[in-house]
């Protein structure tokens, strides 16, 4: 995948050199929003980016009676949201990542860190999940992002 990654940025590189910084900085920005929106669509399937899905959350002790039970909804529902899954984006970069307070949590579970869930809960060794990456599909899409600007 590193390998892909680097062959994309040295063929992608050579050919924005060649545009304006006017134009560079327009399919950027297009390549940017089209990848945070292939992440979000990813993580609210709940993959990673070879396509195997996420660990499952540990089953909860039972909290509550039927009756007002705490319903379990997908993981990472917010932190997918615009507000948090920030971009940035110039004629030269692309930057995809968390903002605030989540970035803390989004990298605990990128990598399968160590945490603690509350301010008097013992650490909690969270399985991997990883919410941002470069999958196959993504890669092909900045290729042709960058191939339908040239053409134009």
């Amino acid at each position: 995948m590193a390998d892909d990654l680097r062959a994309l940025e040295d063929w992608a590189g050579a050919l924005l050199n060649q545009l304006q910084p006017k134009e560079r900085r327009q399919v950027t920005q297009d390549i940017a929003r089209d990848l945070r929106r292939s992440q979000q669509k990813r993580i609210a399937t709940q993959r990673n980016p070879d396509g195997t899905p996420f660990a499952p959350r540990k089953p909860r002790q039972p909290l509550r009676a039927k009756a007002g039970r705490i319903k379990q909804r997908k993981m990472f529902a917010k932190l997918r949201t615009a507000r948090y899954l920030r971009l940035q984006s110039d004629a030269s970069s692309i930057a995809i990542g968390f903002a605030g307070r989540v970035s803390r949590l989004a990298r605990v579970h990128q990598y399968g860190l160590r945490d603690k869930p509350g301010r008097n809960s013992p650490d909690i060794q969270y399985q991997r999940r990883e919410l941002l990456g470069f999958s196959a599909d993504e890669l092909d899409m900045v290729r042709d992002k960058l191939v339908e600007h040239l053409v134009r």
